[in-house]
């Protein structure tokens, strides 16, 4: 291989010297090149270097499990005399799986040793961490024993001296590279082990990866290993209890942190930034102080509950006041000014203004995105003490809100008696927090680093089919939620199936993702007896069967066609089927390739062809929708099945005559779903392609009357057809946010769902064309879609639009079609 020194002892030695000034992009082309073959070499020789890592963690990791089987043996001898120290059943409760982890690792580490000690850079391993991916129903099934298998060798030992002995002094025998020492463990020391080794598993496939070219034979089976690990840790994350952070109290006790977290608490009307910290004993609610320059972090103690008085309020049993709500248009608004600030970032990263500009930008940054992080959340967490004081947090999240609730009730059947802290021990306890935290910072997407990855911008269309596992017949749905700018909301949720082991909903969902990089999903059991609280209330009645999450991984998505996977949960499977569509992609509109048929034609067309005002569609769908979905809770923001929607958009494509036939036996979501999938697919949006950067321009305008004149007489300039169409869906619109306390569709709601559908410029018109940064992009294409959002808004909240009373009488009370 052509080194660097071999160019520079051939450039002295007057090789190059001779070629004229022209030919030296060739060489710069050519030193390019090979920076890149030296990049990938070295990529190759990490690749070696971090298999021998693994290679040590694999010996060490079989050390320990092995110290678990040595009294294994003797125990169960002992089992079968007239003294035995521990019965067969407690043995194998205790030692569960033990022996077949040993022999997958044993297996795992015999196998890839040869291959490292004969390395190549052709050399390929994937097939051993495939394999070994595979195996983990072995680490299911450990894991889901670990906590009997714990309280089984506590009994013991309690019951048994010698067990006890035993039990705190297993021998691990040294690795390779200390033979001369030994160490001591204990049994619960090492059956951590195992659980530890599962919350690990992805980061070795990670760090392997990074070092894999994408040509190498390894990488798909590498990418294969890693969505089997991903999506198995994402099943029993919620499970496995963190057991690293501790802190020693009273002799003989351990205060162990379980979950810390930043919340926000409601206090007297107004929201205040907390991190709350959970121990085994007490539930701990601090403020971090803000830090003076050179200072660490410090934490000021607000209150504190042992978990023995600790109980969860409802809104019925507590004096506090409903919580509070923020608007969808404040909290929109929050997210434009952070888009935009974003994009400002990014624009003057490109320039040479110095780093003082970026400074005061990222603090605009991180105002504003503190302030988006207390307004969002809506859903109360109600915890009082002995004495009945309550203490309110929000929560955007009911999935989160249930992990709170369940760990603390699991802790809360270990029956700890109720204390009180000391001034002096409450102050060691809240300065212990620096140091147990895991949660380091406040979730805002300024606190990511550049390297982070910034999640999934774009739809994401999950099909829920089915679930299984249900031990009884339960009324199920199902709902979905996805993180967006630092925190989580709820997305979409499936129709009630009734009395059913074995629900089949088949329904599709489209989900906008605003750097998303988590799907969750929650299992509801419908309490049809109970009276649901208010919305205000943040309340929802309804109880969790089971909820698992999945990670949004953009190497599995990035394909075009579905992905079809599984959430496990608590006994339960859900399967689902996703497809991910980039911005750059979504909403594209096609030209027009036919002339028959309504979808994907210019509504001109249509009109004239119909020899009608509004197209039929149209007319057809607003008039089934007002007949039955009126008060349908989330009309146009719910999804209906995808194959209704298709049936339908095929009747209409052929002239069916049965199609209000068909209309009248279907869902009204699917109906709804078809009207707004037939203003998607016009191959011109009905704003135009020519007018919409006015409409952009107009919405932005501050004076007032200056903006009414501007967006009325744009409005105005629109086709006929398209005008017509307008005003007829516009009234309508308008009607069903009348209904706005039964279906929960406000104008704001509305406008976020059909904004974009009616405004979204054809591809080769669309500001995203030109951008060439990912992450400036998608802001770019927040602010697009907000504009959208806002111009609709606007004629939904004009009280009136002067259009020439002869288009909107005709328009109104034609009896043409």
């Amino acid at each position: 291989m052509c080194t660097l020194g071999d160019l520079q002892s051939r450039n002295h030695g007057g090789g190059w010297a001779h070629l004229a000034c022209s030919f030296s992009f060739f060489f710069f082309f050519y030193l390019a090149n090979i920076m890149v073959e030296l990049d990938q070499e070295k990529g190759l020789e990490m690749r070696k270097w971090v298999l021998s890592g693994i290679l040590a963690s694999e010996e060490t990791y079989l050390s320990h499990l092995e110290a678990l089987l040595i009294p294994m043996k003797p125990l169960r001898a002992a089992a079968t005399t007239s003294q035995p120290m521990l019965t067969i059943q407690q043995i194998e409760t205790i030692f569960f799986k033990v022996p077949e982890l040993h022999e997958i690792h044993k297996d795992f580490y015999d196998a890839l040793l040869p291959r490292v000690q004969n390395w190549s850079h052709q050399q390929c391993v994937g097939d051993l961490f495939q394999k070994l991916a595979s195996q983990l129903g072995v680490y299911r099934a450990f894991v889901d024993n670990y906590k009997v298998a714990v309280e089984t060798a506590d009994k013991c030992c309690q019951a048994n001296a010698q067990f006890a002995e035993i039990s705190e002094n297993l021998m691990v025998r040294s690795t390779k590279d200390c033979k001369d020492q030994s160490a001591k463990y204990s049994l619960e020391t090492l059956l951590y082990k195992p659980v530890d080794r599962v919350t690990r598993s992805t980061l070795v496939l990670h760090d392997l990866l990074k070092h894999t070219p994408s040509s190498h034979p390894d990488y798909p089976l590498l990418q294969d290993a890693l969505r089997i690990s991903q999506n198995f840790l994402s099943s029993i994350n919620e499970e496995i209890t963190p057991r690293r952070q501790s802190m020693t109290v009273k002799k003989g006790e351990n205060r162990q942190l379980l979950r810390d977290r930043f919340m926000v608490e409601l206090v007297e009307g107004s929201r205040k930034l907390r991190h709350v910290f959970l121990f085994t004993d007490l539930l701990l609610c601090t403020k971090l102080k803000k830090q003076a320059a050179g200072k660490g972090q410090q934490y000021d103690c607000k209150w504190y509950i042992p978990l023995a008085d600790l109980t969860f309020q409802t809104i019925e049993d507590c004096e506090s006041s409903p919580v509070p709500l923020v608007q969808d248009e404040e909290i929109d608004a929050l997210k434009i000014k952070i888009s935009q600030i974003k994009n400002d970032i990014q624009r003057e990263k490109r320039t040479t203004k110095g780093p003082k500009v970026i400074e005061r930008l990222r603090k605009k940054l991180s105002e504003q995105e503190s302030l988006l992080l207390l307004m969002s959340p809506n859903m109360a967490f109600r915890v009082a003490n002995r004495n009945g004081k309550g203490f309110t947090f929000l929560i955007s999240s009911d999935y989160e809100r249930a992990e709170w609730r369940e760990i603390i009730r699991e802790q809360q059947k270990k029956c700890f008696k109720s204390f009180s802290l000391t001034s002096l021990e409450l102050q060691m306890l809240t300065n212990s927090c620096v140091k147990l935290q895991t949660v380091h910072t406040i979730p805002m997407t300024m606190n990511k680093e550049d390297d982070e990855s910034p999640g999934l911008y774009g739809f994401l269309n999950v099909i829920v089919h089915s679930a299984s596992g249900l031990k009884q017949s339960l009324n199920l749905y199902c709902s979905l939620e996805v993180d967006a700018f630092g925190y989580f909301v709820n997305k979409a949720k499936t129709r009630v199936y009734r009395d059913s082991t074995e629900p089949n909903w088949n329904e599709e969902f489209e989900i906008e993702l605003e750097g998303s990089q988590t799907l969750r999903l929650l299992c509801y059991e419908k309490c049809c007896g109970k009276v649901k609280q208010s919305k205000e209330d943040g309340e929802v009645t309804d109880k969790i069967v089971a909820k698992g999450q999945i990670k949004l991984d953009p190497q599995t998505l990035q394909s075009k066609d579905w992905q079809r996977t599984v959430i496990a949960m608590n006994g339960i499977e859900v399967k689902l089927s996703m497809k991910f569509t980039g911005r750059e992609f979504s909403l594209k509109r096609m030209p027009s390739r036919k002339q028959s048929g309504v979808f994907g034609v210019k509504i001109n067309v249509v009109t004239k062809r119909e020899r009608s005002k509004v197209p039929l569609i149209v007319r057809q769908c607003v008039e089934e929708i007002e007949r039955r979905g009126m008060d349908e809770v989330g009309i146009y923001r719910v999804s209906g099945v995808a194959t209704d929607i298709q049936a339908l958009k095929a009747a209409f494509d052929s002239n069916n005559k049965d199609v209000a036939l068909m209309m009248r036996e279907m869902d009204v979501n699917a109906i709804a779903g078809t009207l707004k999938l037939y203003f998607r697919e016009l191959p011109e949006p009905l704003f135009t392609d020519e007018l919409y950067p006015n409409f952009a321009g107009g919405i932005a305008l501050s004076d007032s009357v200056a903006k009414e004149s501007c967006m009325v007489n744009l409005l105005l300039s629109l086709p006929e057809p398209n005008l017509l169409t307008f005003l007829f869906l516009l009234d309508h619109l308008k009607r069903v946010a009348e209904n706005e306390s039964i279906n929960k569709m406000s104008l704001h709601n509305i406008a976020t769902v059909f904004g974009p559908t009616l405004l979204r410029p054809s591809e080769k018109d669309s500001k995203l064309s030109s951008s060439s940064q990912p992450i400036s992009m998608n802001d770019c294409w927040s602010l697009e879609v907000m504009a959208q959002v806002q111009v609709l808004l606007y004629f939904l909240q004009l009280e009136r639009i002067p259009t020439p009373d002869s288009k909107r009488q005709s328009l109104l009370f034609s009896t043409e079609v």
